[in-house]
């Protein structure tokens, strides 16, 4: 199954950190498509303004497709797909990626353990405090 990569998930592969397993960087590098939603890159940019996040949103956005990525735009479908999520998480950013995996059969790849209710479109991969700490 492709992959949807969690906002935090996708810092820590780009910047190579330890918190992420090495058999989970093997997952992401052998599976055949892996895609970082634009709601992600919006994500990463108000985490940048508030000062949550040092990073250069221009250089995050070309890692996508330098990193070998698909960037998965938001769509009306996937939307949509909210009104049929139950409330189990109310963070709007990770129900829109919920949203996508499930509009796209995706696995969302996550280390937010409050995403394990949503069942097997995600796969928690360890519990987080900080997902924006990227060391």
């Amino acid at each position: 199954m492709n992959l949807l990569l969690d906002t935090h998930v996708y810092l820590w592969f780009v910047v190579q950190s330890p918190r992420l397993p090495k058999g989970i960087y093997h997952q992401i590098e052998t599976t055949p498509i892996v895609y970082v939603s634009a709601a992600s890159l919006w994500e990463m940019v108000i985490k940048i303004q508030v000062k949550k996040l040092v990073a250069d949103p221009d250089e995050l956005a070309a890692k996508i497709t330098a990193s070998g990525f698909q960037e998965l735009p938001v769509s009306v479908p996937h939307t949509l797909a909210l009104e049929r999520l139950p409330l189990h998480h109310r963070d709007p950013f990770d129900r829109i990626l919920l949203a996508q995996a499930h509009a796209e059969h995706l696995r969302l790849l996550t280390a937010d353990s409050g995403l394990k209710p949503y069942g097997p479109v995600c796969q928690v991969i360890a519990e987080i405090n900080e997902p924006f700490n990227s060391s």
